[in-house]
């Protein structure tokens, strides 16, 4: 059953290949990603055992953050080694994370020789897979070698399990390969389970990206971006986070009524995708507002400004009177809400939060507001804004909030460390 998987993944990649080569997403490292690593790309090893830690997209190697730490104290001398699929990841991970762990790297197409190959340059004792990210060959390659696998915030969706049994069935159960299963609640444990996981080997810790929320005290950077981004100290604003096509026409509608009541309000807009940084200026001077993009450092002084850079939203957040996290008013299925909500900041949301209900079910009421549509939407701005003391309180129970669901980090690494018998 094995070898169809193989089979069939070499076959599917000959057909995926020529979009795979020129998608965004995508296109670069191809070398590393068939398995190949040039000298210096990967840490010599150290004293203690190497983590080969995968996140998928950017937001999952955040998700996976707040274990460094946690493992360096409990491994001295540890490797981490984080890989990741989309160039946004690696890009992120090499700006953001390098300084936290030993190597950003592509991870390997799911390919028995680019896996095998993978698995022998990075040597992991422990494989850390997040999610739904199920990779039979690599989770084979790195058995075979000696190292655990462990599924962190592991998440089964339950609309799926017949899809992932039929499978099963045909190329043979990869789950009974993994050595520990951590997950996000009893929910996702029972599908786990239900799926043919060892029943010995399934936890529930929580998510870790509970873990990465709670802020600190402002720093020198965070006024250098808000100098940046044309605020002055002080300023009320509105910051509309990871919002996608479709959705700035209904916002800069919204702010363009908030501002009849509240003409003092800013509106920064952080696009999921920064290359459509273009397309909202244009939009909202066809609403007639003055934009500005903060890589030129709003030199228009616009109301409106664009965030067209990478890796400064959860800065940004902190810079808010109120945040409203896109991609729910669109079938993407939402963004990260917990993250401003970690900052102290009141978040808005649409209806669409299918990828994150365990945030929603966390989150609403204690800091967080699900509106239906931009009309809903501009009248719970609009009583928010004209009640300050409100903003506040919402703010803080919201922090509040996440930091009573933390700590999922630290079980993880203990649960690794009893695996690895230290």
């Amino acid at each position: 059953m094995r070898l169809l998987y193989i089979v069939a993944s070499y076959l599917l990649f000959a057909v995926l290949f020529p979009v795979l080569s020129v998608h965004r997403k995508t296109r670069h490292g191809l070398r590393q990603r068939l398995g190949f690593f040039a000298p210096g790309e990967l840490p010599a090893r150290g004293d203690g055992p190497t983590f080969w830690m995968h996140g998928a997209s950017a937001g999952d190697l955040l998700a996976l953050s707040p274990m460094f730490a946690p493992l360096r104290a409990r491994f001295p001398g540890c490797r981490i080694v984080l890989s990741t699929m989309t160039n946004s990841g690696y890009m992120m991970g090499r700006d953001r994370l390098a300084r936290q762990v030993d190597a950003v790297v592509y991870a390997p197409y799911d390919l028995w020789g680019a896996t095998r190959r993978a698995v022998r340059a990075i040597q992991p004792d422990v494989l850390v897979l997040e999610y739904t990210e199920i990779w039979p060959n690599l989770i084979r390659a790195a058995s075979r070698a000696g190292g655990r696998v462990t599924l962190t915030n592991g998440r089964f969706s339950p609309g799926n399990q017949g899809r992932y049994r039929r499978l099963f069935s045909l190329i043979g159960n990869p789950l009974k390969d993994l050595s520990l299963f951590l997950m996000r609640g009893e929910d996702e444990a029972e599908r786990v389970l239900a799926l043919g996981a060892p029943d010995e080997r399934v936890f529930v810790t929580g998510n870790t990206k509970f873990d990465a929320l709670a802020v600190g005290e402002r720093t020198p950077e965070d006024e250098s971006l808000r100098a940046a981004l044309g605020l002055k100290d002080g300023e009320r604003v509105w910051i509309a986070g990871s919002t996608h096509e479709g959705e700035e026409e209904h916002l800069l509608a919204v702010y363009r009524r908030l501002l009849e009541a509240h003409p003092e309000l800013r509106l920064v807009i952080a696009p999921r995708y920064i290359d459509r940084a273009g397309r909202i200026v244009a939009l909202a001077r066809d609403a007639g507002l003055s934009v500005g993009l903060r890589s030129k450092g709003n030199e228009e002084r616009g109301r409106v400004v664009v965030l067209d850079s990478m890796g400064e939203l959860s800065r940004a957040y902190g810079l808010a009177t109120l945040v409203f996290v896109g991609g729910s008013f669109t079938t993407r299925g939402g963004q990260n809400i917990l993250e401003p909500a970690g900052q102290g900041k009141p978040v808005l949301f649409g209806p669409h939060m299918e990828n994150f209900q365990d945030s929603v079910q966390v989150l609403v009421g204690r800091g967080g507001i699900q509106v239906n549509d931009a009309e809903h939407l501009y009248r719970v701005m609009s009583e928010l804004l004209a009640k300050p003391e409100t903003v506040v309180s919402l703010g803080e129970l919201a922090r509040m909030t996440v930091r009573q669901v933390s700590g999922a980090s630290q079980r993880n690494v203990e649960h690794m460390a009893r695996v690895l018998g230290a």
